[in-house]
């Protein structure tokens, strides 16, 4: 026999109950629990209802009044309580909650409510009136809202947290079978065994930065899912014309039992004498109150409809079936917020399984359809990270810093198209700051004349030619020269042009005789 009855019930006969025949309330609840198979989070359902501005049923039981429906915005406390509950489930369970006696500074105390687990219920009986979900539902939200208590078993797994990194709660350890931990130092994140180190006290398994492996990870399901983009615009976009938001039909249900509340009112007032205005008084306020409901909700749906979106045009249309074509664009969209690819790999992967071995980090993604996928990533050395220039960028700086001064490399490394680690433009100041972390020596007026070079300008003066001349006789190979990339100097050996100078001296004819043979002075 039920002794009390959750909201979104009443009873039926003695021992048997039924789902409200409100059909407000009914939608409360399917609502609640089909946004927890969306958010994965008790927490994030009760802040999605509360910024939504939408109510729950409570169940009120006065002696007066008997049971009654109040509809009130939810505290955490309520929402964990409809999805915790195996009512929902069609199950009737007796037995969840018991006491707990302890004797402290001599006095005895008694802690109540406190939660038994599942096998410990005195009673459970399934099948026993129509649910809200089915079983199997109501178990696999128990799991996930289980291990969404953070520090109370293996690391976070299932609901989408805060936090850039997207793999959290998907990689498993390879090595000893416990969930992946995340770790932030600033904007940059790590992954890491932890199990072993809290547990036995030993040295964690794996640890590696999270950048790399998210990039990997995300460029892998964006392969495997970019056929399935196109087909995913047009459900978009038929769900555009069609959906009507949770939080306008709510309130689209309570305005039709505010209508049906205001018209009560008013017949009551209706049917009382006039001249008992001790009765009439009190009905015209309660009358008044009602029609105040009316308006008041009358203005919310307004509010929503003014915010709603105007329909898609034909442009957006087009722009939006482009968008499901090319997801990796829809990914990298700045929109895009990372709480959006997290839920997008989630929806894809059921777990990751992580190794390091040799050097690599050897991840196996465990798709939800039951393939899997092998992926390895070498890891990053000592000392280096995500801002590391390239290793041509670096040997590039290093010769420049032979040839010319801090200012002029800065531009031909902006000329040439190479950015800093962090994707910035270099200035003298980024590119002093570089040479003394890699204990790169300044550039020195004297360096060409010590190691006996010249520039193109110079060469063309010593052989008393243009500067374009000097440049056609170094691509043709009549005189030797080398420029490290485009726009940097061209660099000319002393000991070539003077070679050069004297082949040409020794070929000159002095006179129009072709047989007329050079006399060597000594």
């Amino acid at each position: 026999m039920f002794l009390s009855v959750a909201a979104g019930y009443v009873r039926a006969g003695r021992d048997g109950i039924e789902k409200d025949p409100d059909q407000r309330v009914q939608e409360a609840l399917r609502l609640v629990f089909a946004k927890f198979a969306e958010f994965q989070s008790v927490r994030q359902v009760h802040v999605w209802l509360r910024d939504e501005g939408i109510a729950l049923p409570v169940a009120c039981h006065r002696a007066a009044e008997g049971r009654s429906i109040a509809w009130r915005l939810p505290l955490y406390n309520n929402v964990h309580n409809i999805l915790t509950n195996p009512i929902y489930a069609g199950a009737y369970a007796f037995g969840r909650t018991m006491s707990k006696v302890s004797v402290e500074g001599g006095r005895k105390r008694v802690k109540r409510g406190l939660r038994r687990p599942q096998s410990d219920w005195e009673v459970l009986l399934k099948d026993q009136h129509e649910g809200y979900i089915t079983w199997g539902e109501f178990e696999r939200n128990q799991r996930v809202i289980a291990n969404n208590a953070t520090g109370k078993g293996a690391a976070v797994t299932g609901a989408v947290r805060r936090g850039e990194l997207l793999l959290a709660g998907l990689l498993r350890c390879g090595h000893c079978g416990r969930k992946l931990y995340v770790g932030y130092g600033g904007k940059a994140g790590r992954y890491y065994c932890q199990g072993g180190l809290v547990n036995h006290g030993t040295a964690r398994c794996i640890s590696f930065g999270g950048l790399r492996a998210d990039n990997a990870v995300g460029t892998e399901v964006l392969r495997v899912l970019k056929p399935l983009g196109i087909d995913a615009a047009v459900k978009a976009l038929s769900a555009q014309t069609r959906e009507v938001s949770a939080a306008q039909r709510q309130l689209e249900l309570a305005l039709q039992e505010a209508h049906f509340s205001a018209a009560y009112a008013r017949r009551q007032y209706d049917a009382v004498d006039p001249a008992n205005r001790l009765v009439a008084g009190e009905l015209e306020r309660r009358w008044n109150e009602a029609l105040q409901v009316v308006h008041r909700l009358e203005g919310e749906i307004a509010k929503l409809e003014a915010k709603k979106p105007a329909p898609l045009g034909e442009e957006e249309r087009r722009q939006l079936m482009q968008l499901g074509a090319d997801l990796e664009l829809a990914w990298s969209h700045p929109a895009a917020t990372a709480e959006t690819r997290k839920r997008i790999l989630r929806t894809a992967l059921h777990e990751i399984v992580v190794r390091i071995e040799g050097g690599l980090i050897q991840m196996v993604l465990h798709w939800q359809g039951g393939d899997h996928t092998a992926l390895q990533l070498k890891m990053n050395g000592a000392g280096k990270h995500r801002w590391t220039v390239p290793e041509d960028t670096l040997s590039l700086i290093r010769e420049l810093a032979r040839l010319m001064p801090d200012q002029q490399i800065a531009r031909l490394l902006n000329r040439a198209g190479k950015p800093t680690g962090r994707g910035n433009g270099w200035t003298k100041t980024r590119v002093c700051s570089f040479r003394s972390h890699y204990g790169i020596a300044v550039y020195r007026e004297s360096e060409w004349a010590e190691r006996g070079e010249i520039t193109l300008q110079a060469a063309a003066q010593i052989m008393d030619v243009s500067v374009m001349t000097a440049l056609r006789m170094i691509r043709h190979g009549i005189i030797k020269g080398r420029q490290l990339c485009r726009g940097a100097p061209w660099v000319i050996k002393g000991e070539d042009l003077a070679a050069y100078r004297e082949h040409k001296a020794s070929r000159r004819s002095l006179t129009s005789n072709p047989a007329q043979q050079n006399f060597q002075f000594q």
